[in-house]
């Protein structure tokens, strides 16, 4: 006798709406994750969203500062951010474009606005490295906006497609360590559309315009702008915009489950080896 499968569709475990912070030189930014609220969700370690019209709240930019052990992910919405190393790398984010710099062993670098007026708009994102990978040698994967996949898998439904997969089609990210999923979607107003995450990868839906719904039938849960739902339960995700037409990030990353020893730039698996880190930054070894 054949019986009905149900199907497992992720739920909102819990909401949150980031934190107004500066980093940088004072560069005005939302912190939602490495917060209080949410340290971290393995291999996630930070997401800090930055927008603002206002010249004054990002100009200074953040001047050089240092990296170990972990990748930053840059996706830019509007304007343009110039990006320089040690190790003599230098490109400018464009709106639209993506970096996935992976830090590895070290370096020191900058990202610092090259406009003086306009819109600043985009997230940065803190992806963990396992530890047999935090001492690797640097490297980028860096993309232009028209090496970003778009696609319109269902009506009213955009995807821009930086990290996995959706169908049979990939991003243009490859990291084998945490096999991330990085979705930007555009929902017109009332669409809907359902995802099928990787089993086992810890998720979010971060909203950045709009509202929707995420979560089927009485499960479903109101995420608006500005707020983070971190998913729980099945790996199909549901969303459905909340009628205004909605913009939203989804992430996803297979978690490390090491432990992670972590002070300002530098992310490690013990304190001795982030004691370590300080030491070789101070003797000029990144």
């Amino acid at each position: 006798m054949a019986t009905a499968t149900h199907t497992a569709y992720a739920r909102v475990g819990r909401k949150l709406r980031g934190q107004a912070t500066s980093d940088g030189a004072g560069v005005r930014l939302t912190r939602v994750i490495g917060g209080p609220q949410l340290p971290d969700l393995d291999p996630f370690l930070l997401l800090d969203e930055f927008g603002t019209d206002r010249p004054e709240d990002y100009l200074a930019g953040f001047p050089e500062h240092p990296h170990r052990g972990f990748e930053t992910v840059t996706y830019m919405l509007d304007g343009r951010m110039r990006h320089r190393d040690n190790h003599g790398n230098e490109g400018v984010l464009v709106p639209g474009s993506v970096q996935w710099m992976t830090a590895g062993r070290g370096l020191v670098h900058s990202e610092m606005p090259e406009q003086e007026a306009g819109r600043m708009r985009g997230f940065q994102l803190w992806v963990n490295l396992p530890a047999s990978e935090k001492m690797t040698e640097p490297k980028y994967q860096e993309f232009a906006p028209d090496r970003i996949v778009q696609l319109r898998p269902a009506d009213g439904v955009e995807v821009k497609l930086i990290a996995g997969r959706v169908g049979e089609v990939s991003g243009p990210i490859a990291q084998p360590a945490t096999d991330p999923v990085y979705l930007d979607i555009a929902l017109d107003a009332d669409a809907q559309w359902e995802y099928e995450l990787p089993e086992g990868h810890n998720a979010f839906v971060y909203v950045y315009e709009g509202g929707i719904a995420v979560g089927d039938g009485e499960d479903a849960r109101e995420i608006d702008a500005q707020e983070l739902a971190v998913l729980s339960g099945g790996h199909l995700l549901k969303l459905r915009d909340s009628g205004r037409g909605s913009r939203l990030i989804v992430v996803a990353g297979r978690p490390l489950r090491e432990p992670v020893a972590r002070y300002g730039p530098f992310v490690m698996n013990t304190k001795q080896e982030v004691m370590q880190a300080f030491v070789d930054f101070q003797e000029g070894k990144f």
